[in-house]
């Protein structure tokens, strides 16, 4: 018999794109969610609710704001040493930081022990779906594995693959890096909630056979996706220029070696041409754009209302450890900021749909996570909307006006949130217990 939970707070969530008509999101502001074995059974308001269950517990979380949980689009766990590190340009920061950082992830056992403190930092931070890159080690990717399995959290990781352009203590072949991948995406791939990602660091350290190899094994697994990184700095842009004579542009790097799919999740993407927006649009690909990182390494900023003018399916991501917060509310709040920059503005509804729904549909999992939908795994978060003196202030002044909205809620959350604000994660309907350390 099914074990049935019944959770009281203020639900909101998206079936649809904002903006799209009156039901792209569903709010109430006394609601209820039902989940049963792990699975969200129904969401809506609570009297009505509760009179259909009425001998289930109420876990009330009045006052609070019950949502899906964050989706987190690009983060390099093997980077979370690192994180706040004296920024220099992209290249500097790879050489200087990045590289030392990850020869440690050879040790399984190293490699376990950031795994968890990554897991358990994401959760804390309302991520509960991720989009991670390993290392070059093999022994990374499934210490990684083994622990977000641990927690029953949703997990796309793939073990990078780099044969030329980086210390040699990091470096595979295409022989090696397809073997130890090919083993990787048979031992783990559709494992619980973990799926493979073929992880081409980006095309300054792959030779053109090695990423060709990456596009031969995703079409041999078809159900696997592909991350990599594409015009995040113009210094790495004119590099691969001079690294590719006789393609048309960084893009067609990875179009020709067949990594341009509706499975490949590019990183930044801050300084496209004509021809890529294009064809990102057309083959389906997906922008993870990472405001933090951009900022803070100079790479430049995300034109996203071009992007979304061309229908290309934009998600946002922390880019931890260029990256300078896990808070997903961070990345939305810089998000924002690069808006106003070029020239347009986003609303609380935009930022927080491409974190939730949005990325969920992006990586073709909105059958399973993204909404409260029925049948879908209940993975939410609680989430305290005054959980600091300033937001509490800002709250009692929007009361005061009338003015204490669900969007402007949101919009505060977005523009002064961080991890005090998450009150509790949950996982497949199991609370996350992360206040022992």
């Amino acid at each position: 018999m099914a074990t049935i939970d019944l959770y009281r707070g203020e639900i909101f969530y998206f079936t649809a794109p904002p903006g799209s008509g009156s039901g792209a999101c569903r709010h109430f502001e006394d609601g209820a969610l039902v989940v049963a074995d792990g699975r969200v059974v129904e969401a809506g308001p609570f009297e009505a609710t509760r009179a259909r269950y009425s001998n289930t517990p109420v876990t009330d979380y009045s006052g609070k704001l019950i949502m899906p949980g964050l989706i987190d689009a690009h983060i390099h766990f093997a980077q979370s040493e690192i994180i706040g590190m004296y920024g220099r340009q992209l290249l500097d920061w790879l050489n200087e930081y990045t590289f030392p950082a990850e020869e440690a992830f050879g040790s399984m056992e190293y490699a376990r022990e950031i795994a968890r403190f990554f897991v358990r930092e994401l959760l804390r931070n309302g991520t509960t779906t991720c989009v991670a890159y390993a290392t070059v080690h093999a022994a990374s990717v499934s210490a990684l594995f083994s622990i977000a399995s641990e927690y029953d959290m949703r997990i796309l990781a793939g073990k990078v693959l780099m044969d030329r352009g980086a210390p040699d203590y990091l470096m595979d072949t295409v022989a090696t890096g397809e073997a130890e991948s090919r083993a990787l995406i048979e031992e783990w791939d559709g494992q619980g909630r973990n799926h493979y990602a073929i992880t081409p660091r980006f095309a300054l350290t792959s030779t053109p056979e090695q990423l060709a190899m990456a596009g031969r094994l995703h079409a041999e697994y078809p159900d696997t996706y592909i991350q990599t990184h594409l015009s995040e700095n113009v210094g790495e842009v004119e590099a691969v220029r001079s690294l590719f004579p006789g393609y048309a542009d960084y893009l067609e790097v990875y179009e020709r070696a067949g990594l341009l799919t509706d499975r490949t999740i590019f990183g930044h993407c801050v300084h496209l041409e004509e021809r890529e927006y294009k064809r990102l649009a057309e083959a389906g690909a997906v922008v993870a754009h990472c405001p933090t990182s951009n900022l803070f390494l100079g790479s430049g900023l995300f034109r996203m209302e071009e992007a979304n003018r061309r229908g290309i399916r934009v998600t946002l991501a922390t880019d931890v450890g260029a990256g300078t917060s896990f808070s997903m509310w961070r990345v939305m709040g810089e998000a924002y900021k690069v808006r106003q920059l070029t020239g347009s503005s986003m609303t609380a509804f935009e930022a927080l749909y491409k974190c939730t729904l949005g990325a969920a549909k992006a990586l073709s999992l909105d059958d399973r996570i993204g909404s409260f939908l029925p049948g879908r795994e209940a993975d939410f978060i609680v989430v305290d909307c005054e959980a600091t003196p300033v937001q509490r202030l800002r709250g009692e002044y929007l009361r005061s006006k009338g003015r204490w909205t669900i969007e402007n809620k949101l919009f505060g959350l977005q523009t002064l949130g961080d991890e005090r604000n998450i009150y509790s994660t949950y996982l497949m309907g199991r609370e996350q217990r992360l206040t022992d350390d």
